[in-house]
């Protein structure tokens, strides 16, 4: 291959060394580690695309918070399991100001990231109700929510949504949800990697069947406020975040502090479970547990072994930076909107240079312009593209890791400084040069 900006021979040798047979079906850290190597090998720096994390500075409320804490003495305390009163009290009026939705802040817990804030909830749904042990993604999906079920062996299902939007999507899951098995139900809204996002009938189809069936929607909001069509910014005004949680009490929703507030590095998440599910009792928990209530059993059950609560100083950090925002004071979807801009102008350099969109719509609407984007290139499978991008510094993930039945790639936009925007114009024109 000629005129790539990478020499193919030293990219394969890199693959070959870290035993990547296929590089499409690496997890997203192989495929940051090959990029590593491969930087090093070569001396040239990649457009890269591949990892799901902010590019924004951590939120200095957070931070300032955060050594206060710290200078007070929290570091030689353990925490409760359950968080500190704070937290709790302000992901309460979080969740009442940006989706208009009551909780307690008993009901508040702060997790390990939302990574094990999942971990705790697939495991401790699947042994709530007895025959029914089985979790149906609606895809495509985080791929490391898969990895979760294979390390405790809990079954799941799942189909691609690009088919069954709309009233399709009520049939779909009713041909999943009448075999009655399946306990719980999960998406991430804006979608992680296609970023398409529910509309409100969608999600009254999804909360209506969760009360027909008594399973649980697990609603991954990691992406909170970036569906950037409607601004959410302005506590207690609509419009509010889209959630299920306005059709159903069978819900446990998971917000990230890691993108809205570019707080990735403290791995501190929430997990907000209904004050109904939360009081329910569920006997079949006897069999592995020594309550029966649902948010006793979360808390005692699962979390406290799985990792005795968060870690103490950064939870003063995001009860700081909640604060802000529920006061009106720090408005964090004006500091996000960049990666709305980013996404813009880099859909219209892959479009100019012969990609397509892979998703594109959410029903008759395009897409928003924001974290992700997902692209194809001709007849190549995602596997394929993803290795001829290589040759000339691009990074991504193949679709095909994430549970897409598409081809293409998913590309992230937030480590993509807007310097490097005209190389990766010169490097697609580039490709497209060695692909006509």
């Amino acid at each position: 291959m000629a005129n790539t900006v990478i020499p193919k021979e030293l990219v394969d040798k890199i693959v070959s060394e870290n035993h990547l047979s296929n590089v499409g079906r690496a997890s997203i850290r192989e495929v940051k580690k090959l990029i590593n190597d491969i930087e090093a090998a070569s001396g040239t720096r990649f457009i890269r695309m591949e990892m799901g994390i902010p590019g924004l500075p951590a939120c200095q409320i957070g931070i300032e918070a955060e050594i206060k804490a710290l200078q007070s003495g929290v570091a030689s305390i353990y925490p409760d399991v359950y968080g500190i009163p704070e937290l709790k009290t302000e992901i309460a009026r979080f969740v009442k100001n940006f989706l208009n939705i009551s909780v307690r802040p008993t009901s508040c817990l702060p997790t390990v990231g939302s990574m094990q804030g999942s971990f705790a909830a697939f495991l401790t749904i699947s042994r709530a109700q007895a025959g029914k042990n089985t979790t149906l993604f609606i895809d495509p999906g985080f791929a490391v929510h898969r990895q979760q079920h294979a390390v405790m062996q809990i079954p799941y299902e799942s189909f691609d949504v690009y088919n069954y939007r709309g009233e399709k999507l009520r049939e779909k899951l009713e041909e999943y949800l009448s075999k009655g098995n399946i306990s719980s139900i999960f998406y991430s809204n804006p979608n992680n990697p296609s970023w398409i996002c529910f509309t409100e009938n969608e999600l009254k189809i999804i909360g209506d069947l969760a009360n027909k069936y008594n399973v649980v929607v697990m609603e991954d909001l990691a992406y909170f406020g970036m569906d950037f069509r409607k601004d959410i910014s302005k506590p207690g005004v609509p419009p509010f975040q889209a959630t299920v949680a306005n059709y159903t009490d069978n819900y446990l929703l998971f917000i990230s502090s890691s993108k809205a507030f570019s707080y990735a590095g403290q791995r501190l998440g929430m997990m907000v479970i209904s004050d109904k599910l939360f009081d329910t009792e569920f006997p079949n928990f006897k069999n592995y547990y020594a309550s029966t209530g649902f948010g006793h059993t979360m808390i005692y059950g699962t979390l406290y072994p799985l990792s005795s609560g968060t870690a103490h100083s950064p939870q003063y950090g995001l009860a700081a930076i909640l604060k802000a925002v529920n006061d009106g004071k720090y408005n964090f979807v004006d500091e996000i909107k960049i990666y709305a801009e980013k996404a813009r102008r880099m859909k219209e350099m892959f479009l100019n240079n012969g990609f397509h969109l892979v998703y594109d719509k959410d029903e008759d609407e395009n897409l928003a312009d924001g974290f992700y984007f997902t692209v194809g290139y001709d007849k190549m499978s995602g596997d394929e593209l993803l290795k001829e991008l290589l040759y000339f510094g691009i990074s991504a993930i193949s679709l095909g890791i994430t549970g897409s039945s598409r081809q293409g790639l998913r590309a992230c936009v937030s480590l993509v400084p807007m310097e490097d925007l005209p190389e990766l114009k010169t490097r697609l024109e580039a490709f497209r040069a060695c692909h006509q």
